[in-house]
C-alpha cells in the first residue's frame, strides 16, 4: 500500500496522471472537499456585442425656472448647489430671488422591446420637457413621451422608428448570487459604449435614497453618467439598473448600485399601461424592531412584527383603529418579518379591499381589518424637521446615571415642539457616550412610560428609574419628531 501511494505520488508530481491530480478526492471517510469549478471566460466581447446596440445615452432638456420677487424655494430643491444650501439652511431663509440656469441632465437607458421603450432612472428624466436618446450606432430621436416613478427612482422613454430597434431581454434579479459575473454598460462621464465587468457583491440593499427600494451591489464600476444603464448577467440578461454609487469623491469605489430588474419590471408595466404607478398604502409611519430582547419584552417573537410609530389622521390604519405603538405581526396571515416587507406588501395589495391586520398592542394580540386605498402622490415625500431646542424656564432635573437632562412636559412645550402629549419627561440633554446615548436617547426625545408604568414629570421619571435595577433593564417609551418608539435602557455587564 506504500509503494503505491509513493508511485501515485511521483506519477502526479512528473504530471503522468494530472487529470487525477485535478479531480476532486476525498480523505478517508470524508466527502469531496471541493466541486468542479466554471471555466474563466477570457473575453466578454461576445455579450457586449450583444447589449451595446440596446443601450443609449439620454440628454434631458430642463426649463429655465425663475423664482418669483418675494417667494421663498423649498431647501429640498435638489437644483440648488449643495454649496449655496447649507449657506441659507444656516441663516434660516432662502433667497428671495433666484435665476436658474438652464439645464441639462445626462444619463443613460436601455430598449426593453423593438417598438421603442426605453427604461431608465427617474433622476436621468427628472424636470425634462423633453429627451435626446442616441444610440450605439449614432442614430439620434427626440421625445417628450416621458412617464416616471420617483418613489423608485425609475422611468420609461418611448421612441419611434420605422424598423424594430434591438432591444434587451429582462431577467432575474432573485436568481443572482453573489459571486455571480455581471458586466455594466452606458455612458460614464459622457463616454457612450463602455463597458465595465465585476461580480455581484449583495443583495437586497437599501440606501434609503427612493421610498421603495431593492439594490443589487456589484463592484463594477459604475460612474456618474451610468445611471439608468443596464447591468446584465452573462446570458445578455438584465438583472439590475444602474443607479447609485457609494462614494467619498464622486467616482467610483467599487460600491455600485443597481435597481433590481424585478422591481423594475412591475413598476415599467405599470408605466406601460397607466401612465403612473398605483400603490396601497395603510397611512402609518413604521420602524423596525431589531433588539430581540426588546421584542420578547414586548410580546413579540424575534425577528417578527414592525413598530407603528405613527398613524396619521384620517388614513386607513386610523379608520380601522391602528394606533402609535402597536406592532403589526401578521398581514393576511402571513408573518411580517421587518418593515420593507410590510411597505412591498401593502403597496400591492388591491385597492378598495379589506384587509387582516394581527397587531400587538401593549402585550396583547388585536385583530384588524383594514382597507387599503390608493397612496396620495406626495404620500412620504414631507420631512418634519426637528424643532431647535430653546432654553427653559424650567429647573432641570439630571440623572448622572444614566447621562441626562430633563423637564416637565407642559402643554406650552408640547404645543412648542408639535406633540400630542402634554406630560412626560423632556429631555433637554444627552451626554455623549452614556448609557442614554448608547440605547437610542437624544436631546429633544420625551420618555411616557417606564415598562408600563406611566412617566407624569422628570421628577416621576428619576424616581423610577432611582428604583429599577438597570442591570436588568426596562423598556421605554418614547416620542420624537418621528413618532413613538420603545428603547430598552440596560446597563452592559462586566465581563
Amino acid at each position: 500500500m506504500k509503494r503505491f501511494s509513493l508511485i501515485l505520488a511521483c506519477l502526479v508530481v512528473s504530471g503522468l496522471v494530472g487529470t487525477l491530480a485535478l479531480a476532486p478526492y476525498a480523505l478517508h471517510g470524508q466527502g469531496p472537499v471541493h466541486t468542479s469549478i466554471p471555466k474563466e471566460l477570457t473575453s466578454y466581447r461576445d455579450i457586449a456585442k450583444q447589449i451595446l446596440p440596446a443601450v443609449v445615452s439620454i440628454e434631458g432638456k430642463v426649463k429655465t425656472v425663475k423664482a418669483k420677487q418675494g417667494t421663498h424655494k423649498p431647501l429640498d430643491d435638489e437644483k440648488i448647489p449643495q454649496e449655496f444650501r447649507k449657506f441659507f439652511e444656516d441663516f434660516g431663509r432662502m433667497p428671495q430671488e433666484m435665476q436658474e440656469v438652464p439645464q441639462t441632465g445626462f444619463g443613460s437607458g436601455f430598449l426593453v422591446d423593438s417598438q421603442g421603450v426605453i427604461l431608465t432612472n427617474h433622476h436621468v428624466v427628472d424636470g425634462a420637457d423633453e429627451v435626446v436618446v442616441t444610440l450605439n450606432d449614432g442614430r439620434q430621436f427626440k421625445s417628450k413621451d416621458i412617464h416616471w416613478d420617483a418613489k423608485t427612482d425609475l422611468a420609461i422613454v418611448r421612441i419611434h422608428d420605422k424598423a424594430p430597434l434591438p432591444y434587451l431581454e429582462m431577467g432575474d434579479s432573485s436568481a443572482m448570487e453573489v459571486g455571480d459575473r455581471v458586466l455594466a454598460a452606458g455612458a460614464p462621464f459622457g463616454l457612450t459604449g463602455s463597458v465595465t465587468a465585476g461580480i455581484i457583491s449583495a443583495k437586497g440593499r437599501s440606501l434609503h435614497l427612493n421610498k421603495y427600494e431593492d439594490f443589487l451591489q456589484t463592484d463594477a464600476a459604475i460612474n456618474p453618467g451610468n445611471s439608468g444603464g443596464p447591468l446584465v448577467n452573462l446570458e445578455g440578461q438584465v438583472v439590475g439598473i444602474n443607479s447609485a454609487i457609494k462614494s467619498r469623491n464622486g467616482g467610483f469605489q467599487g460600491v455600485g448600485m443597481a435597481i433590481a430588474s424585478n422591481l423594475a419590471k412591475n413598476i415599467m408595466q405599470q408605466l406601460l399601461k397607466d401612465g403612473v404607478v398605483h400603490r396601497g398604502y395603510l397611512g402609518v409611519q413604521i420602524r423596525d424592531l431589531s433588539d430581540h430582547e426588546l421584542a420578547k419584552r414586548l410580546g413579540i417573537k424575534a425577528d417578527e412584527g414592525v413598530l407603528v410609530s405613527q398613524v396619521f389622521a384620517n388614513g386607513p390604519g386610523a379608520k380601522a383603529g391602528l394606533q402609535d405603538g402597536d406592532v403589526i405581526t401578521t398581514l393576511n396571515g402571513k408573518p411580517i418579518k421587518d418593515s420593507r416587507t410590510l411597505q412591498f406588501a401593502v403597496a400591492s395589495m388591491p385597492l378598495g379591499k379589506p384587509v387582516r391586520l394581527e397587531v400587538v398592542r401593549d402585550g396583547k394580540p388585536v385583530q384588524l381589518s383594514v382597507t387599503i386605498l390608493e397612496q396620495p402622490e406626495n404620500y412620504g415625500s414631507a420631512h418634519v424637521l426637528p424643532a431647535r431646542i430653546s432654553q427653559n424656564a424650567q429647573a432641570t432635573v439630571t440623572f448622572d446615571a444614566i447621562g441626562v437632562e430633563a423637564v416637565d412636559m407642559t402643554p406650552e412645550l408640547a404645543e412648542q415642539y408639535n406633540f400630542k402629549q402634554n406630560s412626560g419627561a423632556f429631555l433637554m440633554k444627552v451626554e455623549r457616550g452614556s448609557l442614554a446615548d448608547n440605547c437610542g436617547l437624544g436631546r429633544g426625545m420625551l420618555i411616557t412610560r417606564v415598562d408600563k408604568q406611566e412617566v407624569k414629570s422628570a421628577n416621576a421619571l428619576r424616581d423610577m428609574l432611582n428604583k429599577t435595577a438597570l442591570q436588568k433593564g426596562v423598556v421605554l417609551t418614547v416620542y420624537s419628531q418621528q413618532g413613538i418608539n420603545y428603547l430598552l435602557l440596560k446597563e452592559e455587564s462586566e465581563k
